[in-house]
């Protein structure tokens, strides 16, 4: 099932593109044309009711002449740390082998690894007992 992250992140997604959209001069109806999303979809997505998937995004990117990576940011697919990783996160959500909930998956993990790395390396951090023949 996928995960709606209600809150500011789908907020803020909603109201850039509205921005951008406005700024293009187009109308709902003429983006979703352009980017064969159905026009109440999109309202929704710019309304925060709805979180759309990385292929949504660049459809919407790609229209309103707009860098995915952004939207992916607005979106909470990807964070704003380091270019290492948002370049191994834009790999996998550019990967056209893969479906979406594979893709979210693949970031889950990745994520998850890099934040117990993180939890590891800092001193203050708890760190479980070792186990004799460990790695």
């Amino acid at each position: 099932m996928a995960r709606l992250k209600v809150g500011k992140t789908v907020e803020n997604l909603g109201d850039y593109l509205r921005e951008q959209r406005l700024a293009a001069k187009l109308s709902l109806r003429q983006l979703a044309e352009q980017t064969g999303v159905s026009n109440p979809y999109l309202s929704q997505i710019e309304r925060g009711l709805r979180r759309p998937s990385a292929e949504v995004l660049q459809q919407l990117a790609k229209a309103l002449r707009v860098s995915a990576e952004t939207l992916y940011v607005r979106a909470g697919i990807l964070s704003l740390d380091d270019s290492d990783v948002r370049s191994v996160e834009l790999a996998i959500l550019a990967d056209t082998g893969l479906t979406e909930r594979q893709k979210q998956s693949l970031l889950d993990v990745y994520q998850s690894f890099r934040a117990a790395n993180t939890a590891t390396e800092n001193p203050t951090a708890k760190h479980p007992p070792e186990t004799p023949g460990g790695d």
